[in-house]
């Protein structure tokens, strides 16, 4: 699964505790082995992994991270394990300071729920341009379970329009359950997207377009992709998912380059550390875009993208209009 849902749970509780502003001595050592040890045991690639672990290793012995506070050291750590190995997703943070009592999972879950609904499930501009030319602003791709009434209300908005334009221009990512509902609108029949292989794990999982979605399928329509160099992740796989199957043009900057799916570790109970155990494999290409990023079909800078967008939009539905064209 490619990075869960992009909400930040705040502490409900007031009096937090006296935060740990930093890491030395024997907690120092015991966080970068735990660190060390997880990345060993997950990251999806055994060689770098080991390399990455040894080198954290050796940097606590340099003294490298006798650091005056947990976002230095987090820092630090993460420039540290990209420096072995250049994968974006990987990453440590800081943990928010805990508060007295943690939050019950009951009311985790209402939060996470409130902070999606106030970002409408990342379903953030929803338009029809001149030309009857479709547009919609796409942030996040949250989970297909909770916002596939947002997706649903998006899509039949745009049920009409004659050509859609989808920006992704700011959108980081999330999760590849809501690839698989967008793109059941654009493709008649279920269409095999992009494959996994996981580490420690047999073979590949395969993701799917939608067999069924709310509303109606638009597997003709001219389709345009928006995106810009923070474009990632899940956002990434749909636009290079779309580009491989020939259903959209690219519109923009190069992405990101982030392709390997992962999960959230503590370490120290102070900070997290984002570990990919999982590879994209498009079943065309028969790899992925770790690394280089998507590369646009039509490059240009992404504040230019959109009015690129709405010119090949036009030409697209002039060439329809043809005679002799097939509609």
């Amino acid at each position: 699964m490619l990075t869960a849902l992009l909400i930040s749970l705040a502490p409900f509780l007031p009096s937090p505790q006296a935060p740990t502003t930093k890491l030395e001595g024997k907690a120092l050592e015991a966080a970068i082995e735990e660190l060390a040890s997880v990345v060993e045991q997950h990251y999806v690639f055994p060689e770098p992994a080991h390399a990455m672990a040894e080198n954290l290793r050796a940097r606590l012995w340099q003294g490298a991270y006798e650091l005056p506070d947990l976002d230095a050291l987090a820092a630090r750590l993460t420039s540290d394990l990209r420096g072995v190995q250049h994968d974006l997703h990987l990453s440590v943070v800081r943990l928010p300071p805990r508060a007295v009592a943690e939050p019950d999972p009951a009311a985790r879950r209402r939060q996470a729920e409130d902070d999606a609904r106030r970002s409408n499930f990342g379903f953030t501009k929803v338009e029809i341009l001149d030309g009857n030319v479709g547009y919609l602003e796409l942030r996040g791709f949250l989970p297909a379970e909770v916002a596939r009434d947002s997706a649903a209300a998006a899509m039949a908005f745009l049920a009409n329009t004659d050509a859609l334009i989808i920006d992704l221009r700011a959108n980081g990512g999330g999760e590849p359950s809501m690839i698989q509902l967008l793109c059941g609108y654009f493709f008649e029949q279920p269409t095999l997207l992009n494959t996994f292989e996981w580490r420690g794990r047999a073979g590949r999982e395969e993701s799917w377009s939608a067999a069924e979605v709310p509303g109606k399928k638009r597997p003709d329509l001219p389709l345009f992709v928006l995106t810009s160099s923070d474009t990632f992740s899940a956002a990434e796989e749909f636009a290079y998912d779309l580009k491989c199957l020939k259903r959209a043009t690219l519109i923009g900057a190069r992405t990101g380059g982030g392709a390997n799916p992962g999960d959230s570790h503590v370490i120290g109970g102070v900070l997290s550390v984002f570990v990919p155990n999982g590879r994209a494999v498009n079943p065309i290409t028969g790899t992925n875009w770790e690394g280089t990023g998507v590369e646009p079909d039509v490059a240009v800078p992404a504040g230019q993208a959109l009015e690129r967008a709405r010119a090949a939009a036009r030409e697209a539905l002039a060439a329809r209009r043809a005679p002799g064209s097939e509609r």
